[in-house]
C-alpha cells in the first residue's frame, strides 16, 4: 500500500519538527527549502572566517525538545550539547536612564539579592511576587493553550476551568501596567518589559500574560555547543534517520490544488512533487498574498501592515571589544523606553538611542574565560517591519551603525572598528527578501491587545490538505513555540482534520 506523501515547505523549526513526527508515523516526507540548509530564521552566517548565529540566540523550554526527541526514539542529550546558564543575561543603562548594571540569574533568590543591591529591598520583594505571578500564568496556560490546538476565547475559559483562573492570566491589563504594580524603579520595568519583544511586540500594548516568559527563563536557559544552528541540524539528522528527505536550494513556486484539495507542490524549476498533504512552514502572509498561488490564497489571512510584529537591524561582527564586561547575553537600555516603541509602531522609525542587544557568542557566565582576541558578536536593534515599502539606503545603514555604537559607548562598551568593519548587516528589507510577504516582521502578528493571540491561525488551514506551522501561527513565535506548532500541525494531519 502506498504511504501518504507529505511535502513540508520550509525547514524552519516548525517544519523540521513536523517532518520528524510524520516520518516517525510512516509517512513519506519530503522537506524543501530555498535556503542552503535547515533552520529558517535560525541561520548562521560567516564573518571573518567564523560562523555567527544570526537569528535566535536563546534556547529555552527544553521539555519541548525532550518530548520531540523521545517520540523519535532518541534523547536531547544524545543529539545536542547543552550548557545551562547560571546568569540569564546582563543588563546595563545609559547615564541618562539612571546608569548601573544588573545580572538576572537562573536562581530566583540570587536575582532577588542582586535586585536588592541594585534598587532596594522593596524592588527585590516585588521581583519575588512577580515570579510567583509569572509561574501561575505559565502553569495555567501550558496545558490549556501552549501545548494544545488553538482554542477560541470561550474554549480557553472552559479549558482553564474557572473564570477567576482566566482572569489570573491577566489578558486585559498590559504588560507595562502589570510591571508597574511590581516595580517602582523604571529600569526594572524596562528590563522585564523587554519580554514583549520576544514575540515582536510593545510592552505598552501587549497583555500582561507575557509575564510568563520570566518563568520560562527560570526553568532554564541553555547555550548550545556549535551555536543555535546546531539545533536545526540535529532535527534534520533525526528526521533523516526516520526516513524523511531534505532538498535545500529548492524553492516552492506554487501549491497545487485538485478538486478543492491540495495535490502537490510545483517547484521554481518547474518540477512537481505530488502530495497527499502539505505542511507550510512559512509566514501565513505569503499564502494570503498569493505568493504560493491563487488556489491557496484563501488558506490563511494576510497580516495587515499595522499589525505586523517588530523587525530588526542586526550586525554580525568579529571584532575586539573593550570596556563593559559582556556576558553571553547583554542588553543596553536608553532612557524613556516607551518612545522606542512609539517610534517603531506609530512613526515607523528608529530612535537615535535604541535599546541594543548583544550576543557575545564566545562568552558564557561571569566565571568563564573572557576572549582575548576578536570575538563573535550579534548586535541587534528593533526596527519597523516596513522592508517591503521603505528600503534603507547605504547612508541610513551607516547612520544606524553610528547611532548603535554611540549607544554602546554611552554604556561603556567599545567595538573596535565599530559596526562597519568586519560586520554583515541585515535590515528589514533583507529579512523581507529572506522571508517574503513579511515586510521583515520576525514574529508574524504583534501580540497587541487581549485578543491578538486568537488572531493567529491554527494548524488547519482553509484549504483541505494544507496545514500551517511556524512562528506566525499558534502557539506563537520563538524557537520552542515554532517547534510546538510543527507538532500540532503533524497531529492534525495524522488525525485527518
Amino acid at each position: 500500500m502506498r504511504r501518504d506523501r507529505i511535502v513540508v515547505i520550509g525547514a524552519g523549526m516548525g517544519g523540521l519538527a513536523a517532518a520528524i513526527d510524520l516520518a516517525g508515523q510512516g509517512r513519506e516526507v519530503t522537506v524543501i527549502d530555498a535556503a542552503p540548509g535547515p533552520g529558517g530564521k535560525m541561520r548562521q552566517i560567516t564573518v571573518g572566517g567564523a560562523g555567527i548565529d544570526a537569528g535566535p540566540t536563546v534556547f529555552t523550554m527544553r521539555w519541548v525538545f525532550d518530548a520531540l526527541f523521545d517520540a523519535a526514539g532518541t534523547t536531547l542529550e544524545a543529539e545536542l550539547d547543552l550548557t545551562p546558564a547560571r546568569v540569564l543575561a546582563r543588563h546595563a543603562w545609559a547615564a541618562e536612564a539612571g546608569g548601573g548594571s544588573l545580572d538576572l540569574h537562573a536562581d530566583i533568590e540570587e536575582s532577588a539579592a542582586a535586585i536588592g543591591r541594585f534598587a532596594g529591598a522593596r524592588e527585590a520583594q516585588g521581583y519575588r511576587d512577580f515570579c510567583v505571578r509569572a509561574a501561575d500564568i505559565f502553569r495555567t496556560l501550558k496545558p490549556s493553550f501552549i501545548e494544545d490546538q488553538r482554542p477560541n476565547p470561550a474554549e480557553l475559559v472552559r479549558r482553564v476551568g474557572r473564570l477567576d483562573a482566566m482572569l489570573r492570566i491577566s489578558p486585559f491589563a498590559t504588560l507595562w501596567q502589570a510591571l508597574g504594580r511590581h516595580f517602582h524603579d523604571p529600569r526594572l520595568r524596562q528590563l522585564f518589559g523587554r519580554y514583549a519583544t520576544y514575540c515582536g511586540s510593545s510592552p505598552m500594548r501587549s497583555p500582561a500574560t507575557l509575564m510568563l516568559v520570566a518563568h520560562v527563563e527560570q526553568e532554564g536557559v541553555h547555550r548550545v555547543g556549535g551555536g543555535m544552528a546546531a539545533v536545526a541540524r540535529a532535527l534534520q539528522r533525526v528526521g533523516e534517520r526516520l526516513g524523511a528527505s531534505y532538498r535545500f536550494g529548492t524553492a516552492a513556486a506554487r501549491i497545487a490544488v485538485d478538486r478543492g484539495r491540495v495535490s502537490g507542490v510545483v517547484l521554481a524549476d518547474g518540477d512537481r512533487l505530488p502530495a497527499d498533504a502539505v505542511v507550510f512552514n512559512g509566514d501565513v502572509s505569503a499564502l494570503g498574498t498569493g505568493l504560493l498561488g491563487e488556489e491557496v490564497r484563501k488558506a490563511a489571512p494576510v497580516t495587515p501592515q499595522p499589525d505586523r510584529s517588530l523587525s530588526a537591524v542586526t550586525w554580525c561582527a568579529k571584532a575586539r571589544v573593550e570596556g563593559f564586561p559582556l556576558l553571553h547575553h547583554t542588553v543596553f537600555f536608553p532612557a524613556d523606553y516607551g518612545r522606542e516603541f512609539t517610534a517603531v509602531f506609530r512613526d515607523r522609525s528608529i530612535r537615535p538611542d535604541p535599546t541594543v542587544y548583544v550576543c557575545a557568542q564566545d562568552r558564557g557566565d561571569p566565571e568563564d574565560p573572557t576572549p582575548t582576541d576578536a570575538e563573535r558578536l550579534l548586535v541587534l536593534i528593533n526596527a519597523p517591519p516596513d522592508g517591503d515599502i521603505r528600503p534603507m539606503d547605504a547612508g541610513q545603514r551607516r547612520t544606524l551603525a553610528a547611532r548603535t555604537t554611540a549607544m554602546l559607548r554611552a554604556c561603556g562598551l567599545a567595538i573596535a572598528g565599530g559596526l562597519t568593519e568586519n560586520a554583515a548587516i541585515t535590515t528589514p528589507e533583507d529579512w523581507n527578501a529572506l522571508f517574503p510577504a513579511t515586510g521583515g516582521a520576525l514574529y508574524g502578528r504583534a501580540t497587541h491587545g487581549s485578543m491578538a493571540t486568537f488572531a493567529r491561525p491554527g494548524a488547519v488551514s482553509r484549504v483541505p490538505g494544507l496545514y500551517l506551522a511556524g512562528g506566525s501561527v499558534h502557539p506563537g513565535p520563538g524557537v520552542p513555540m515554532a517547534t510546538l506548532s510543527g507538532r500540532l500541525a503533524a497531529a492534525r494531519l495524522m488525525a485527518g482534520d
